[in-house]
């Protein structure tokens, strides 16, 4: 029990489960958009993504805390929001045009844009093995990509 506990409040563990579940993603959705306007399809995953995080708030009790959101906040979120919309839409269209396997190699490039705006606008450290991850991720999504 305790082990499970652990793994619960681990960031790791939550992480590979969130590449999971965008793997699934990239599957799931290059089989939706056959035929579906590549923006039909994303709104159509944004409702369900509205409706499940919804009940979520509203079966943890989280629904009450966006009363004490700060401006701030609201503001990051908004413009986050906004940036997750936009991936999406180029996400949806760039799978309706290319093979799920090529565009999500290229979607995960943002792995390398996190790394060098955090750097940058967070001052989040780079260190020697974060550049070879970098240049790592980025050999490997050129050869993924040119594969097709």
């Amino acid at each position: 029990m305790n082990m499970w506990l652990s793994m619960l409040s681990s960031w790791q563990f939550w992480a590979v489960l969130s590449a999971f579940a965008a793997a699934l993603t990239a599957v799931f959705a290059k089989l939706g958009v056959k035929d579906v306007p590549p923006d039909v399809a994303t709104f159509v995953r944004t409702v369900v993504i509205l409706v499940l995080v919804f009940t979520m708030l509203v079966l943890s009790g989280q629904f009450e805390s966006l009363k004490t959101l700060s401006r701030r906040t609201v503001t990051f979120l908004v413009l986050s929001g906004i940036a997750t919309g936009a991936s999406w839409i180029c996400y949806f269209r760039a799978l309706d045009l290319g093979k799920a396997g090529q565009v999500a190699s290229i979607d995960k490039l943002s792995v390398v844009m996190v790394v060098i705006i955090a750097a940058i606008f967070l001052q989040e450290k780079l260190t020697t093995s974060a550049i070879l991850g970098v240049i790592l991720i980025t050999i490997g999504t050129v050869l993924v990509a040119r594969s097709g």
